[in-house]
């Protein structure tokens, strides 16, 4: 069986265990194992029902492990009750398996974590070489988000949005870790997001894959073969995924229409009209602006407030970014490398090549420090130029 599609079966398989009595944590563990098991037996005998298969599997394994442990015994007794017919199938377990792994109890990281393991059935290996650290150190990050689950439990999860809403925070940072390791976090966060949307109609959710969607869209275009980085307006429009850009914009009318509106359809909406942009400067930037006032009102934070400020400058000139500029915070990132722009933009290239050699030092990213660094020497040398 195709990888992906297996660990498309694991959220629904742990919900059932987790419906039929087995804790979070346990039923975790145990459908790891039936994960391995089937790697080692479905190439030579594949099962008729996976789904069933791999639900067998992990409960057998559960119900050894309760047996296993002396102190359990009085549990013992419950969960070795023959479970109920047609228990295998169930739309609503893995729905609250996602809202499990994004419980208001864990830390964003733990939260993005135990989804990655959990919902989408990555190993441990997998999820920690896509952060960059070490095994162990992730296997401890996932088992202390196990336990704290456990130790919530009788808290409940909670009602409604608020869950929802950390659920598509967690898919969103997701994605925006983008691809390292052997896992492309950016495809896997659209993967568990189309899972997600398939179980409920919240226009969100489907604001929220809109924006992946129109976002990882653009991917090819990037970044140069030498990985050099492409900013959006000097991006080979060609290159961009024009299949994908339709469905995220045929997702997100379709959530719009629900007149609901929420911050995930807000930046889908700016998407695609930067997607809609045949050339950089046909952007229709005072439409984007009008999206980033409704962002700023939904979600005033300072990235939002920050966004808006180059749509801003891009819409009413410079000089009117520069004063929106001064609202936004001091180190808030990118603070400095939009300043750097707009001063440019506004003719004070001596004080753009400053301020994007000082956003060169304080970038996250080798290719992010080099791109802010390319523009700083070439504002110098327009500088030398004009002075000569």
């Amino acid at each position: 069986m195709d990888p992906v599609a297996l660990r498309a079966l694991v959220p629904a398989v742990i919900g059932v265990l987790v419906r039929r009595g087995a804790d979070f944590a346990s039923a975790e563990d145990a459908v790891q194992e039936a994960l391995v098991r089937a790697l080692q037996v479905w190439p030579e005998d594949p099962p008729r029902d996976p789904k069933g298969w791999l639900v067998t599997v992990a409960w057998r394994s559960f119900v050894d492990a309760v047996r296993s442990d002396d102190a359990r015994r009085a549990r013992e007794e419950r969960v070795e009750a023959e479970p109920p017919p047609g228990a295998v199938s169930s739309v609503d377990d893995t729905l609250r398996l996602y809202l499990m792994c994004a419980h208001p109890a864990l830390t964003p990281a733990s939260a993005v974590a135990l989804t990655l393991r959990a919902v989408g059935g990555l190993t441990t290996r997998q999820v920690a070489e896509a952060y960059l650290v070490p095994e162990a150190t992730m296997a401890q990050r996932i088992s202390r988000a196990k336990a704290r689950l456990v130790e919530v439990a009788g808290d409940g999860l909670g009602q409604g949005q608020r869950d929802l809403g950390m659920v598509l925070h967690t898919l969103y940072l997701v994605f925006n870790e983008g691809y390292s390791g052997s896992v492309d976090l950016a495809a896997e966060a659209i993967r568990l997001t189309r899972q997600l949307a398939a179980r409920t109609d919240e226009p969100e959710v489907a604001g929220l894959l809109a924006l992946m969607l129109l976002h990882h869209a653009r991917r090819a275009a990037r970044t140069t073969a030498g990985g050099r980085l492409v900013p959006l307006a000097e991006q080979d429009r060609s290159l961009w995924d024009t299949a994908m850009v339709a469905e995220g914009v045929e997702l997100l009318q379709a959530a719009l229409a629900q007149d609901r509106l929420g911050e995930y359809q807000v930046q889908a909406a700016i998407a695609a009209l930067h997607a809609d942009a045949l050339r950089a400067e046909e952007t229709d930037w005072v439409q984007i602006l009008e999206w980033y006032d409704e962002l700023v009102r939904l979600t005033p934070s300072p990235v939002a407030r920050l966004n808006r400020v180059v749509a801003v400058g891009e819409a009413d000139g410079p000089a009117a970014g520069l004063a929106a500029l001064a609202e936004v915070p001091d180190g808030v990132p990118r603070r400095t490398a939009v300043a750097a722009y707009l001063h440019a933009r506004a003719g004070e290239t001596g004080r753009g090549a400053e301020l994007y050699a000082a956003a060169a030092r304080e970038a996250r990213s080798t290719a992010e420090r080099d791109h802010l660094t390319r523009e700083a020497a070439r504002l110098r040398e327009q500088l030398r130029g004009s002075e000569a």
